[in-house]
């Protein structure tokens, strides 16, 4: 997943890969290649995830447990 595609977009991009999969149109290799993709993507977007996660934990300085609302969309 590249640095400036935001995650909202590679997760819409997976999920449609997987319908793709799930649908048993496609031949197999077609599928190897949206199967790499979609692996690809996966790992863009865990990583994202975990990048966010080290975030909050910085911002949660004291240690105490805050309840934290992100707005969707961010």
């Amino acid at each position: 997943m590249p640095k400036a595609e935001k995650f909202e977009i590679s997760l819409e991009k997976l999920e449609k890969i997987v319908e793709r999969l799930e649908s048993g149109e496609l031949s197999l290799e077609e599928s190897l290649k949206q199967f790499e993709e979609g692996m690809k993507l996966s790992k863009g977007c865990e990583e994202r995830l975990n990048e966010a996660k080290k975030k909050i934990e910085v911002l949660m300085k004291d240690g105490k447990r805050q309840k934290i609302e992100l707005e969707e969309g961010e």
